[in-house]
């Protein structure tokens, strides 16, 4: 395993890159203020379990493949994008009633679920931990690929920490939010917006 000061340097260099908003965050966010703290709390795992999923993938080799075969990686590309967009249309298509919280709480186990598929289906996650990861693997040590997925798991670890952060900060915003009869007249549009947005920018990913 790499040693201490090299650990530390990953430790630091992953919260950086944790905390920074990207499309897992927005997901997440819209989810928080849509509908609460514990569903930005479940979406917060799905994520982390897609990013567990990625680590295993970078540790077979998998990612290389992706990154190597332009075909693989516009079909992730494009079947992750389509996804958020239909997550999208769907939230736009919703019916409520202006003003008035009368939608059901989407199932956890849905929630969970969409936050899986919404990571694994981004090619540009893959991608990063096959760029990022190998760096701090200490050739003299053990097996590469040990090496590399234990940074996964420290990396996920680190990320799903300040992914609950946002689940919590922006679930109690949405709480304030909710007192707003203006808010709940739009916040289906709101939230389906940023999906469809979401969708069209992970299509555009080259």
């Amino acid at each position: 395993m790499p040693d201490v000061s090299t650990l530390a340097v990953f430790c630091a260099a992953s919260f950086a890159l944790a905390v920074v908003p990207g499309p897992a965050v927005l997901y997440i966010v819209t989810q928080s203020i849509d509908q609460g703290r514990v569903a930005g709390a479940v979406s917060a795992l799905g994520i982390a379990v897609g990013g567990l999923i990625h680590a295993t993938a970078a540790t077979l080799g998998l990612s290389a493949l992706l990154a190597s075969s332009a075909t693989a990686f516009a079909i992730v590309k494009y079947a992750g994008a389509a996804y958020l967009v239909a997550l999208g249309v769907a939230r736009l298509l919703s019916r409520e009633q202006a003003g008035v919280e009368a939608r059901p709480p989407r199932p956890r186990r849905r929630l969970f679920r969409d936050g899986v598929v919404v990571n694994v289906l981004n090619p540009k996650t893959a991608l990063f931990f096959l760029a990022f990861l190998p760096q701090f693997v200490d050739p003299e040590g053990t097996a590469a690929a040990a090496q590399i997925f234990v940074l996964g798991l420290i990396f996920v670890s680190i990320a799903l920490a300040s992914d609950s952060l946002w689940a919590l900060t922006a679930g109690t915003l949405g709480g304030v939010l909710k007192r707003s009869r203006a808010y709940l007249a739009v916040r289906r549009w709101v939230s389906g917006i940023v999906f469809v947005a979401l969708g069209l920018s992970a299509a555009r990913t080259s």
